[in-house]
């Protein structure tokens, strides 16, 4: 095998999300290894704290859907792939992984995608569309719900030939995300910074603001905590960027406003250290109404030793060990979603205590992002020594 294995990830933009974080985790651990790594992308908030010694970065517009873009974003990545002798080249979305298949294809290099979400489709076209992400010498997906997902619906690609389809569940930084690493005077400031009342139990609900993260339903159910009397004075935190969704975040505003939930229901449009959030909070939710690929948000707060309450769909139910690292409610349903809340509350600190210590224990068993990318590390090689 070659001593210099040179890897291009290539993903629409560098931000907080799941995808992303993995991307920048692998980029930084495939170097550690002796192998050279390089990421083309549009840019991003993540950008800025690529270790440039280590990583080389091509910013190209591979966020875009345009098919002349796309076939632009095809030239260049053919370009870079021969110019820098790149052995692996690994798409992490749909519109980049067109021009990383069609690059790949006259180049002969291995071509990689990780399917990180069900990309919903509802006419042949978009799902033509989609079927990009199993065109690829090795297809990983998130979570075995992605795993099934993908042979229901795009099995007959891995029919007769050698395509590979597994599961590498993603993994989370446990250092970055650890309740012991946070200094105290950062989570004063940021709770300065943010008005927040520490000595009231904090609920906290992070995700981009979109309807399907279930931003509505847990203002439902927050409405309905508000109504009991028999529970400790509490807040609740919705932390996310509208991303440009003005709308949307109008109707959440009016609908807090509907409920005279104004001094109970705050929002936060981003935290760029995200462990602070899950410091100053007691509980987090994730009430996303549909499928999350894998549920990033339920092992972040597992590992910060903070109980979760999240929908009983997707990633979530396999990242969440029921009434033990926290709690499954009923999907799109606030009543059951706020009398689990009410549950957490009222439990005792010890209590407390001993699902956030299940909680990191099993991520660290499971999820930890060193796990994922010697995973991913070691399918590399092997796909490596497949073709040669």
């Amino acid at each position: 095998m070659k001593k210099k294995i040179k890897v291009l990830q290539v993903i629409p933009s560098l931000g907080y999300g799941g995808a992303e974080t993995g991307c920048y985790d692998l980029a930084h651990f495939l170097p550690e290894q002796g192998w050279k790594s390089y990421i083309a992308t549009s840019g991003g908030d993540l950008l800025k704290y690529v270790d440039k010694k280590k990583v080389k970065i091509f910013k190209l517009p591979v966020h875009s859907k345009n098919p002349i873009l796309i076939l632009l974003n095809t030239i260049i990545l053919l370009f870079i792939i021969i110019f820098y002798n790149i052995n692996i080249v690994h798409a992490r979305s749909r519109a980049p992984a067109w021009s990383c298949y069609f690059a790949t294809k006259l180049s002969f290099r291995k071509f990689v995608t990780t399917f990180h979400g069900t990309y919903n489709f509802n006419n042949k076209i978009k799902k033509f569309y989609n079927s990009i992400m199993v065109r690829s010498d090795l297809v990983i997906a998130g979570s075995n719900f992605i795993f099934s997902h993908i042979n229901e619906n795009y099995g007959k690609f891995f029919l007769k030939s050698k395509r590979k389809l597994l599961v590498i569940f993603r993994g989370i930084n446990t250092n970055y995300f650890n309740p012991q690493k946070i200094l105290p005077m950062k989570l004063d400031k940021f709770s300065k910074q943010n008005n927040i009342d520490r000595n009231k139990f904090i609920i906290l609900l992070p995700g981009r603001l979109t309807h399907w993260k279930g931003q509505k339903i847990f203002i439902e159910a927050i409405k309905l905590i508000s109504e009991k009397s028999d529970i400790p004075s509490f807040e609740a935190i919705i932390l996310g960027s509208d991303q440009g969704r003005n709308v949307y975040r109008k109707q959440l505003l009016v609908l807090v406003q509907q409920y005279r939930l104004g001094k109970v229901i705050k929002f936060i449009d981003k935290c760029e250290e995200m462990p602070l959030a899950y410091g100053i909070s007691n509980l987090v939710c994730s009430c996303s109404s549909e499928p999350e690929a894998f549920g990033r948000v339920s092992v972040e707060a597992q590992s910060m030793q903070l109980p979760i309450i999240a929908s009983d769909i997707g990633g979530s139910k396999e990242t969440i060990k029921n009434e033990k690292t926290g709690y499954l409610f009923k999907n799109k349903d606030p009543k059951n979603l706020a009398d689990l809340i009410v549950m957490v509350m009222q439990k005792d600190y010890n209590s407390l205590k001993t699902v956030g210590f299940e909680g990191r224990k099993n991520v660290l068993k499971r999820f930890d992002v060193d796990k994922m990318c010697q995973t991913t590390f070691t399918e590399y090689k092997k796909l490596i020594e497949l073709f040669q």
